[in-house]
């Protein structure tokens, strides 16, 4: 289970979260959605610790998280992909999947092994053809399947995504959905920020977020 108690955030006197608390099992998807401005983003980077002054708990598991520095999240399990998707934009998509393997932890118990490249591209098949294509060259769609799969290559367990459908063509959408669903499946653990109605109907709860404050 990943649990937030109480979470607080600001950008330096701008409170931008309040003790915002959330429960999401192991094996299920909660969808956060919000208006512009909500607080949204800022709830995936507090959970991630990139926040730059943020207070409250985080447990995945049972283990705390939250004196733990983003990329000690990263190995206990927590796998982000932001809105930019922060892709190496001159690297081939072979070479942004292949960059994410040397950092995998090495026998975390009870994680999930971490997805091989093949793995990834019967996730998403499209990127099998474009193996040698710069990230540059990809639409904003084929880029999000990149930056997933990457994630997925971390040993990540939970799957933090933020607007991952943004701006994205609907047959793409409904690509990215069916891989969620089949890695949701396997058992993966998903909080998401997003409007879009076809992972709305996906999630397992849905919550609203306004004004830094979770509206249930």
């Amino acid at each position: 289970m990943l649990e937030i108690q109480n979470l607080n955030a600001s950008y330096g006197q701008a409170q931008v979260l309040f003790n915002v608390s959330l429960l999401v099992p192991r094996g299920n998807m909660l969808l956060i959605r919000g208006l512009n401005g909500a607080g949204k983003s800022s709830l995936l980077k507090a959970v991630m610790g990139l926040m730059p002054q943020s207070t409250g708990n985080l447990l995945w598991q049972g283990q705390a998280l939250h004196s733990l520095k983003p990329h000690e999240r990263s190995l206990k399990g927590l796998g982000y992909v932001p809105e930019d998707r922060r892709l190496f934009s001159a690297l081939t998509v072979r070479q942004n999947l292949e960059i994410a393997t040397p950092n995998q932890p090495k026998n975390r118990p009870h994680g999930q092994p971490g997805l091989q490249l093949q793995e990834v591209l019967e996730l998403f098949p499209s990127l099998s053809s474009m193996l040698e294509r710069p990230a540059a060259q990809m639409s904003g769609g084929e880029q999000q399947m990149l930056a997933i799969g990457r994630t997925l290559m971390t040993q990540a367990d939970v799957l933090i995504l933020d607007e991952p459908c943004e701006g994205i063509a609907p047959i793409l959408v409904l690509a990215i959905a069916r891989a969620l669903a089949a890695l949701k499946a396997q058992g993966y653990t998903f909080l998401i920020a997003e409007q879009n109605q076809t992972l709305t109907g996906m999630a397992d709860k849905v919550m609203t977020l306004s004004g830094g404050v979770i509206q249930d």
